[in-house]
């Protein structure tokens, strides 16, 4: 069994995803989060903390991360066991530092993880979650124009800069 970990890196409403070579091996040509194997003898958040740096060049605030979820795929030999955990808080501007690994890096926002193929069908649904975008989500839904959610939103990661009333 393969154990993988995943980090969610979330920032103005969007997610950093990562697209995966159509030559890599397991899973190519789909969208996923950054990530990798852990290593014998690391923990899930001490490979999350090298994969960030490795793949992204960014060092995670290790208190700021948290486990998402588990997904698991495969049998046998070939199972794969991942960890998706939230990143809270980073230093440094990710950029893509592993070019051969992934052709391209990418903000999506919420509404756009739906149109893209992504490695893991639960990965939507995992990002959805996210506290980031429970106000987004719920604005979203707002249509009566109801102004008692206004300080909720101007206090929303993913609603920030968003909100039109000029604090």
């Amino acid at each position: 069994m393969h154990v993988v970990v995943t980090g969610a890196l979330v920032e103005n409403g969007a997610v950093l995803l990562v697209h995966r070579r159509p030559t890599k091996r397991a899973y190519p040509d789909v969208w996923d989060l950054p990530g990798g194997q852990v290593e014998a003898g690391e923990s899930e958040l001490q490979a999350l903390a090298r994969e960030m740096h490795e793949e992204l060049g960014v060092h995670i605030v290790a208190e700021s991360a948290s486990r998402l979820g588990l997904m698991h795929d495969g049998s046998g030999e070939d199972a794969v066991h991942v960890g998706v955990w939230q990143i809270g808080d980073w230093v440094g501007s990710p950029t893509n530092r592993a070019p051969e690994e992934h052709d391209d890096i990418a903000w999506v926002g919420i509404s756009e993880l739906g149109g893209l193929s992504l490695v893991h069908g639960v990965l939507a649904a995992m990002v959805h979650s996210l506290p980031e975008f429970e106000c987004a989500r719920r604005h979203s839904d707002v249509t009566d124009g109801n102004q008692h959610d206004r300080g909720t939103k101007a206090d929303c990661r993913a609603c920030a800069g968003t909100d039109s009333s000029g604090r």
